[in-house]
């Protein structure tokens, strides 16, 4: 065997494995709906900050936390299920009003890239459409844990995220600014490997 033959076969491997490893780093994860939730509060007059959240919550996060930069989210909110604890607000909140849920029942949020911010922490860009209006958002999030989960028996991530949107960006200002235009939104997830 030439030398040449000798120094491209181990080169070739090597450059499979790296190329099999590499693509492995990427892991899928599909969100658990019944570990997730979606909370958003607001100042009332400036009396108050009350909340209302949101559940049945479902998407998909693509995570390498050796290259967080690799990494993607996909998340579908049921606005329809927005709960304010308050019958007569929660009713005026799926109104034509405000969210109008009959004719948009859902909001979403779409990754456009994910910066590192340091140790288990990174902002996520990515455009939130509600409303059939999309602007866009960045997740500050904040990575709970990885590793197997010992309930469901698969590998596992968490996190907790918040951003600051203004409601009048999607149409949802009625009272501004007597009840404030800023939004804050609060996600916890767990999210298991496909």
């Amino acid at each position: 065997m030439s030398l040449i033959k000798k120094m491209s076969v181990p080169l070739f491997i090597t450059a499979a494995l790296y190329s099999q490893f590499s693509a492995a780093a990427v892991e899928s994860y599909a969100m658990d709906s019944g570990h997730t939730s979606v909370v958003v509060s607001w100042t009332h007059f400036g009396f108050s900050h009350p909340t209302a959240d949101l559940s049945g919550i479902t998407g998909n996060i693509d995570f390498d936390n050796s290259n967080v930069a690799k990494s993607k989210v996909d998340v579908s909110i049921p606005v329809d299920t927005i709960n304010t604890h308050v019958d007569a607000l929660t009713t005026e909140f799926k109104g034509a009003e405000y969210f109008d849920v009959t004719k948009f029942p859902t909001a979403t949020f779409k990754s456009t890239k994910v910066v590192s911010k340091g140790k288990n922490k990174m902002d996520v860009y990515g455009d939130l459409t509600i409303k059939d209006i999309t602007k866009p958002v960045i997740l500050h999030a904040v990575l709970n844990k990885q590793g197997m989960h010992p309930m469901v028996k698969k590998q596992a991530v968490g996190f907790d995220a918040t951003t600051t949107f203004k409601r009048s960006d999607f149409k949802l200002d009625k009272y501004v600014p007597a009840v404030s235009d800023d939004v804050k939104l609060t996600i916890s997830t767990e999210a298991y490997a496909k």
